[in-house]
């Protein structure tokens, strides 16, 4: 297993924006169970609560004329993992992650899955080491950038806007289907298409899972669409 010196965890405070009066809270939440000792996966949980209460109340109080429905989406779009994994990546996360020997040899500290649980842990680990009023606003500035870029209307994702349309012109469902699936266990490439069997129209895309693959694919079916002008 890994051990992180002083000037890391120091260099990794200033990147958080909050240094941390007992460094065992910090020391756990960088801690995968593959380490074999005292793990994040409890802060897990408590920070996943965390990052979902301040995305709600975020978007309860930026949309006040938006329901819940709506409101549940915005939340969904920055607490997904994707893009906790990309907040990671920001704070360079990956650099101090403290792994077992087999999954850091097995490509662990770059694995998105990895790098959204420790956010979610460092969410718990400052709530418990500071207070909820500290920890919202240090863990609030981590998600900024993408809270402030949602809007409701992206909060409608393609698939969803797709079968709106075809179901509001009484037409059948996309059907979507994997057409290939390439890379290393871990590192995966998904293609994916989209077809209107009725309208005779296909659409392909490629992506790192197949949620998201479908979603692109149906993206450029709209854009077709659209293109097209048809019914």
């Amino acid at each position: 297993m890994n051990t992180l010196g002083g000037p890391a965890l120091d260099e990794l405070q200033r990147r958080l924006g909050y240094q941390f009066i007992d460094r065992n809270h910090l020391l756990r939440a960088l801690t995968h169970r593959s380490a074999q000792r005292d793990h994040n996966e409890r802060l897990e949980f408590l920070g996943d609560a965390l990052i979902g209460m301040i995305a709600a109340a975020y978007f309860y109080q930026r949309f006040p004329d938006e329901d819940e429905g709506t409101l549940s989406r915005l939340r969904s779009s920055v607490v997904r993992g994707q893009s906790l994994a990309e907040i990671a990546e920001g704070l360079d996360l990956s650099s101090c992650l403290i792994l077992g020997e087999s999954e850091r040899k097995s490509g662990g500290r770059h694995r998105r899955s990895i790098l959204a649980d420790t956010l979610e842990a460092l969410a718990g680990a400052v709530m418990l080491d500071a207070s909820l009023e500290t920890a919202q606003a240090v863990v609030g500035a981590w998600l900024a950038d993408a809270m402030g870029s949602a809007s409701p209307k992206d909060a409608i994702d393609a698939k969803t806007q797709l079968q709106e349309w075809l179901q509001a012109r009484g037409e059948s469902l996309p059907q979507y289907a994997v057409l290939d699936v390439s890379g290393s266990a871990h590192e995966q490439t998904f293609t994916v298409c989209c077809e209107l069997k009725q309208r005779k129209l296909v659409t392909e895309a490629a992506a790192a899972s197949r949620r998201a693959a479908e979603k692109l694919a149906a993206a450029e079916m709209l854009q077709k669409l659209s293109v097209s002008r048809d019914g």
